[in-house]
């Protein structure tokens, strides 16, 4: 951590002791005695200026987030691995009971673009493999729209693989089916602020 990184959180944490904690102490304290009870879970991507607790100004203990590069969900495939993203949503869904995921992709994005144009050279041990499983499927999606729409369609793609993936989950696919748990995909415009949802087949609408 560089002194001026570390200057900006500590000043950033004081801010937070002072303000938000302060107001929200109650909260807080009843969350610790109590436990978490978030409504949603949300699979988001790691980028800096997609914050999902930013984005929907949530309170603490609503919002059971969930990031990775490109907001990624792997298919389900229990063979005793690592899979962080599979581990959040068993306890996200059964042990904290959400009753909606959400797949939150955005504009911009840098894992998307890994997988039109290939990983950065210094990112093959983990960057790269993880956006393969995504890379067929979206360059196949794209591959017959001019370059300026690819982009976009390629971040709407990684949305709907993603929720597809969801349903691969039995636990999640049993959940949607008797009406206890809905699933939804949003993509989040970063220069105009826009949360756009997927209605239908393939097709994104901006939010009132």
């Amino acid at each position: 951590m560089t002194h001026d990184t570390q200057d900006a959180l500590l000043a950033g944490y004081r801010r937070f002791r002072e303000g938000h904690w302060a107001e929200a102490r109650a909260e807080y304290e009843a969350l610790a005695a109590q436990g978490q009870k978030p409504h949603t879970l949300i699979v988001a991507c790691s980028d800096s200026r997609a914050d999902p607790a930013l984005i929907f100004d949530a309170a603490p203990g609503e919002l059971f987030v969930v990031r990775n590069v490109a907001n990624l969900v792997p298919p389900y495939q229990p063979d005793g691995q690592l899979h962080g993203v599979s581990a959040a949503l068993e306890f996200g869904v059964k042990v904290l009971g959400v009753s909606r995921i959400v797949v939150m992709g955005h504009a911009y994005c840098g894992g998307v673009n890994a997988m039109l144009k290939g990983a950065p050279d210094s990112c093959r041990d983990f960057v790269a493999p993880w956006v393969a499983q995504a890379g067929p499927v979206v360059r196949m999606v794209c591959e017959s729209f001019p370059a300026e729409e690819s982009e976009r369609l390629a971040e709407e793609t990684v949305v709907r693989l993603s929720i597809e993936n969801l349903r691969t989950f039995p636990w999640i696919a049993e959940r949607e089916a008797a009406g206890q748990l809905t699933l939804s995909g949003l993509h989040f415009g970063i220069a105009d602020g826009v949360l756009r949802a997927l209605q239908g087949p393939g097709r994104f609408a901006p939010l009132d």
